[in-house]
């Protein structure tokens, strides 16, 4: 399987997928344990993607979205962003929003108090 292949059967197999640096347990980078520590607070079940593992899946997945930076955040094989975009959305309520409309499940309480926290 090409990485294309092996990229495009991951997105669409997961309901939620994060391609990172490091896994979600063990991020490599400060932006994938940014993300991850999001996910992993507001009890998103999600697939983590070490891309420090493969250099095709790294690259490729850089060409498969046309977005140049790791991490990268897959909701229902619809490519939602990096860090900084994944950041705005928990802030605002957008990432609840996309959860809801996507059917993810994800505790309502603890992306409320990371709003607060940034409040």
């Amino acid at each position: 399987m090409t990485a294309e292949e092996t990229i495009r059967k991951t997105v669409t197999d997961n309901d939620v997928v994060l391609f990172m640096k490091g896994t979600k347990m063990m991020p490599q980078c400060g932006f994938s344990s940014r993300v991850a520590g999001v996910l992993n607070y507001m009890g998103v079940e999600f697939q983590d993607v070490n891309v420090l593992a493969d250099e095709g899946i790294r690259q490729g997945i850089k060409e498969f979205s046309d977005w140049p930076t790791i991490p990268q955040l897959y909701v229902k094989g619809e490519f939602v962003g990096g860090c900084d975009i994944v950041t705005e959305m928990t802030l605002s309520g957008e990432l609840d929003q996309l959860f809801e409309d996507k059917g993810v499940s994800f505790d309502k309480e603890a992306a409320d108090k990371i709003r607060e926290a940034n409040a």
